[in-house]
Order: C-alpha cells, then sequence, then structure tokens
C-alpha cells in the first residue's frame, strides 16, 4: 500500500522546508532508515529518513522547491501503485523557480486583458533557474548584496560562491547550486532583495528565462544595462517636462541629458542632498553606484537658501551647520526590531547587588599561572552565570504564550560589540565548560564576531545573556532583554571599581563591582531573581566553588 512521505517539523521555528538535494529518483528501491533527501529549514541542512520499505514512485518537491509543514514530499509503495488518491487533495510545493505563466506575444490591436489569467508553463521546459535570496538566520528579512564574485556570462558550478551577502548578523557567503551559466543578476552591489527574491538566473546559455522574472512581474534586464525612463513617456504624461540636466565632468549620461546610476545611488543621494550630477561613478561606463554616494565628500549648496541682508552688522557666531545621515546596515535593522520586539512583550524589572571582588582577583592571578588561555573577569563572571543557573532554572527559561520553557540546559549569550552594532554569539554548555575552556571559546567566538566570521549556529538557542561594559569604565546600567522567546533575563556588568568600606568601625579598600540582572516579570519574579544573585554573589566572592 502506498504511503505518503510528508514534511516533518525539524525545528521550534520551522514552517517549511526546501528540498537542498534528492538522494533517491523515482523508481529506486528504499528501505527504512534510508536517506532519501536533504531538507534546508530555517536553522540548517538536514537529512530527510524514509520510514518505509518499497518503490520510490513519486517525487512532489522538485530540488529547490518549498514544502510546508506536513505537505507532500515523495509517496513509497509498490511499483506500479495507483496513488492518485493521495495527491487528490494536496497543495503542490512552491517550486524552486516560481511557477511561470505562459508567455504570449500581445496583439497591438487587442491586448491581452490583466485580470484575466495565463495557463501556466511547465517548469521543467525552461532550461533555467532562479537564484533565490536565502534566509541566513532567524531574524532575516532581507539580505544586502555586498559584493558579486561572478559576472553575467561566466560558467557556473554547484559548490561556487557567487556573491557575498550582507545579513543582520555577518557578511556570508552565497553558494551556488546549479551548473551552467549565469544569465542575469536581478540585484547590484548594495541593493536589498527579500528573502525569496530573485537575485540571479541560471540556466543554459540562450534559455529563455523571461517568464520566471514575468511570474515575479519583472522584465528581464542584464546586469550591465541601466533601467531609464523613455523620453517619450515623459512627454506624453500630464506633468510638465523634466528639464535636461548637462554631463559634468567624471559622469557619464545615457546618450542624451541623463544622468546614469543605479536606483538605490539615486534614492541615496537625494535622501542625503548631494546632487548627483556632481558626483563621479565608479561603476560600468562611468555609472553611480551606492559605494560612490557612501564615499562622496563633497557637499552640495542647499536647494532653495534665501539669504537675508542684515541691516545693522552684530556680533554673531560664525559657522556652518551640517550633518550626515547614514544608512541603516542589516545588523542595526535587527536590533532595532528585536529591542522594539522585547520592549513591546517582555514586562521587565530590574535588579542591581553589589559583589565583592578581592578573592576573584586573588584567584584570577593564580589560575592565569597555569591556564593556556588567559581568563578574564568577564570569563568568570559567565562561568559563574552558568553555574548559578543550573541552580536556578526559573531564570533559565522563557515566556512561550501559553507555557513557560524551562531549559535543563545552559546556553548563555555574550554580547560582543562591533562597528555594525552589537552580536550576541552563544557559549553552549557553558556551566560545564572548565574556565581556561570558556575563555578560550570567549576568545574564538569574540574574534570571529568582530572579524564577519560568525555561523548562524553560533548565534542561536540563547538561554540567558550576559552584557559588559567594565572595560569602559561603566559602573552600572541597565539592559534591554536580547530575545524574550528565548530567554527570560540578561545581566549587565559594570566595572570593578577600588573604593573604601567599613567594617567594625575600620576602614579598608576593597574591589567592589554592580551587577543588573534584569527579568521578564511574565516568567521571572523578584524573589527568583534575587536568589539567583545571591548565588552569583556568593560564587564570585568565594572563587575556588567555580572549580568544583
Amino acid at each position: 500500500m502506498a504511503v505518503a512521505v510528508r514534511m516533518p517539523k525539524m525545528s521550534d521555528t520551522m514552517t517549511e522546508g526546501v528540498i537542498a538535494e534528492w538522494l533517491k529518483k523515482v523508481g529506486d528501491k528504499v528501505k527504512s532508515g534510508d536517506i532519501i533527501a536533504e531538507v534546508e529549514t530555517d536553522k540548517a541542512t538536514m537529512e530527510l529518513e524514509n520510514y518505509e520499505d518499497g518503490t520510490l514512485l513519486h517525487i512532489g518537491a522538485e530540488k529547490g522547491a518549498a514544502v510546508p509543514i506536513d505537505g507532500i514530499i515523495a509517496i513509497v509503495g509498490e511499483p506500479g501503485e495507483d496513488f492518485s488518491a493521495l495527491l487528490k487533495d494536496e497543495a503542490p510545493a512552491a517550486p524552486a523557480s516560481p511557477k511561470v505563466e505562459e508567455v504570449v506575444e500581445p496583439s497591438a490591436a487587442a491586448p491581452a486583458p490583466v485580470a484575466e489569467a495565463k495557463p501556466a508553463v511547465d517548469v521543467s521546459n525552461i532550461k533555467a533557474v532562479a537564484v533565490r535570496m536565502p534566509k541566513m538566520s532567524d531574524t532575516m528579512t532581507e539580505g544586502v548584496i555586498a559584493g558579486w564574485l561572478k559576472k553575467v556570462g561566466d560558467k557556473v558550478k554547484a559548490g561556487d560562491i557567487l556573491a557575498e551577502v550582507e545579513t543582520d548578523k555577518a557578511t556570508m557567503e552565497l553558494d551556488n547550486y546549479e551548473d551552467g551559466t549565469l544569465l542575469y543578476i536581478g540585484a547590484e552591489k548594495g541593493q536589498a532583495v527579500p528573502i525569496d527574491g530573485i537575485i540571479a538566473i541560471i540556466g543554459e546559455e540562450g534559455a529563455n528565462y523571461q517568464a520566471i522574472l514575468d511570474a515575479e512581474g519583472g522584465t528581464a534586464k542584464p546586469a550591465e544595462t541601466v533601467k531609464t525612463e523613455p523620453v517619450a513617456e515623459a512627454a506624453s504624461s500630464n506633468a510638465a517636462p523634466a528639464v535636461a540636466v548637462a554631463p559634468v565632468s567624471g559622469t557619464i549620461s545615457d546618450g542624451d541629458s541623463r544622468i546614469k546610476a543605479s536606483p538605490l545611488a539615486k534614492a541615496l543621494a537625494k535622501e542625503k542632498g548631494f546632487d548627483i550630477s556632481n558626483i563621479t561613478g565608479s561603476g560600468e561606463n562611468g555609472r553611480v553606484v551606492k559605494s560612490d554616494i557612501d564615499n562622496f565628500k563633497g557637499g552640495t549648496a542647499p536647494a532653495k537658501t534665501e539669504s537675508k541682508v542684515v541691516a545693522t552688522p552684530v556680533s554673531a557666531p560664525s559657522g556652518v551647520e551640517s550633518f550626515e545621515e547614514i544608512g541603516l546596515t542589516q545588523m542595526r535593522k535587527a536590533i532595532a526590531r528585536s529591542l522594539a520586539d522585547s520592549q513591546t512583550t517582555a514586562v521587565d524589572f530590574s535588579l542591581t547587588m553589589e559583589i565583592n571582588m578581592d578573592k576573584s582577583i586573588e584567584a584570577r592571578g593564580v589560575m592565569n599561572e597555569a591556564s593556556p588561555t588567559k581568563i578574564s573577569f568577564n570569563d568568570m563572571v559567565l562561568k559563574a552565570c552558568g553555574v548559578a543557573l543550573k541552580k536556578h532554572p526559573n531564570v533559565n527559561s522563557s515566556w512561550r504564550g501559553d507555557v513557560i520553557r524551562k531549559n535543563s540546559h545552559v546556553h548563555i549569550g555574550m554580547a560582543v560589540a562591533i562597528p555594525d552594532g552589537l552580536i550576541v554569539p552563544v557559549i553552549r554548555f557553558a556551566d560545564t565548560l572548565p574556565l581556561s575552556v570558556l575563555a578560550a571559546t570567549t576568545k574564538d567566538l569574540g574574534g570571529k564576531a568582530k572579524s564577519g566570521k560568525l555561523q548562524p549556529a553560533d548565534w542561536e538557542g540563547n538561554t540567558f545573556t550576559v552584557s559588559n561594559l567594565g572595560m569602559f569604565g561603566i559602573e552600572q546600567f541597565n539592559s534591554i532583554i536580547n530575545n524574550p522567546k528565548n530567554e527570560s533575563c540578561i545581566l549587565s556588568v559594570g566595572g570593578i571599581k577600588e573604593t573604601v568600606a567599613v567594617k567594625n568601625g575600620t576602614f579598608y579598600a576593597t574591589n567592589i563591582m554592580k551587577v543588573t540582572l534584569t527579568c521578564d516579570h511574565r516568567v521571572v519574579d523578584g524573589a527568583s531573581g534575587a536568589a539567583f544573585l545571591v548565588t552569583l554573589k556568593e560564587l564570585l566572592e568565594q572563587p575556588y566553588k567555580l572549580l568544583v
């Protein structure tokens, strides 16, 4: 009896899976336990295991197609068996190349009505496939093309790196999965492309890929050509005709009076108040691109300034008012979204405690004499948090709507400042790591974060976060909970400050560090948060307890 192989839910946030590769084909004999395909989820590419003995009768989703959870991926049964009943009410999988519409040459006398649907064309007849923007992190909504490593006309193979993509976490390489020729590039360097948007098209030389673009509502445009607005169109409109702009030195015109510039460059120039005709283009044929706008140092005269004649000279401060508007990076956009979400969902409160660090300072000096990797105070705080979280699992929890998830594992996020913003690599099973190993791990993750080499697995899965600004001389501060969906608390660590204390009427010098725990009150009550801080204080004031 034929059975359907359905898309399993391979992660808690997965809504669909993309067929990355088929390892079996229709007609192959398969057994329970065989790996029949690789599936790309929102977290990673994973193997799809078969649980039936028989023959692979049907493949319901081609390579690159997206299949929703529980959607039919394949059918296994006896050779010649009728399986049509299984497919009767099944919605088709979203193809890797979009479902395309039949390309019909419009007649000048009788144009095709816009509202009339056109019959779909079999995708297999189009000898080209679309390369789409993948989801490279759990918070990514779009990617920016940081640079192309291939150009239109290049021969490419599966495994080649096509481009570099700036996500909200890091700049990552875009792998190619098709052999063929790069026929079309749909996004210039610096342009943002939404998830699943077409970045490029790969296929056989001369393949008609127009239908793929038509299905997206676009038209084919070679990467090296510039989109221009026809003069006739402007003349026929009711709007006043545009005034011609004479070409200036360093700028190439389109053969008439318009300036060559990418749409993104035009938008940025307008946003920053630059006269784009004054900017020298570094792109193809002198075309102005995003980097030219970013690097432009010259000023522009205000669009309309009115000079006022002062009747009586007066003494007034002199100077020029100026400002610079900097476009948001993908990382900065993600930070804004995440923190805004935190502030609108979590009901937070803060608890602050002073910790005497005298014995930790002494213990660190002794440990660093034996440790292969230098142990920092931040490493000691991370280790202490890991141990304390195991003793207080309520703090190692998160709000999940109708349930509270209490984690038995401890994955601590470590906030790292980089030029583009803030990223939080995750130290997994932090409570189990010896201090020397934890120190090596934090240094490795910190280095990757600052060089942009972190991978998605490095920043996902945190159950608690530590943010330390002590090295900047900050004594005390409050943090915003990093990701309320994964955690309920974040610890803010201030600097160690030498101060004067009194005991039994005697003054003495000591070293104090202030920590502030921000808690989501939906999960952690004041008493639970305070108990966690008491344990943390005990561990750092008696650091030998971190070693047992």
